[in-house]
């Protein structure tokens, strides 16, 4: 996971997470995640290409920033698929993180030091 908080949420916490998390997914709150992950994914696009599937309809190798930052402001489900890391990094505009998938330990170092720069953290459920 690549989220806003450094570790899950117990099912027994005395928090009031289902609150917050509203709050997180609401305006203008949303806008300033959305802007994180848009961040990591140019970042990381300035490594390794990237190929993505939004609204698991149409592929682009290596989208303009503006249609990366489309995207996620419409709130766009998008995959992010890695190739020579064969990772995937999912986005569905529900929710406030990002999951990844099948990170190798390279590429898993700089996904944490990318997220570490936009003040998010990434942690195994």
């Amino acid at each position: 996971m690549i989220d806003i908080l450094p570790k899950q949420v117990l099912a027994n916490s005395r928090g009031q997470y289902f609150k917050i998390e509203k709050f997180f997914l609401s305006q203008p709150q949303y806008d300033i995640i959305g802007k994180k992950f848009i961040n990591i994914l140019m970042k990381l696009n300035c490594y390794d290409d990237i190929e993505v599937y939004h609204d698991l309809e149409e592929r682009v190798l290596n989208p303009s920033p503006e249609s990366l930052r489309d995207w996620i402001q419409e709130r766009k489900s998008i995959n992010v698929i890695i190739h020579s890391s064969d990772a995937m990094i999912s986005i569905s505009g529900d929710d406030h993180f990002m999951t990844l998938y099948n990170p190798d330990e390279d590429f898993l170092e700089l996904i944490q030091q990318l997220a570490s720069s936009e003040g998010m953290y990434v942690w195994k459920p």
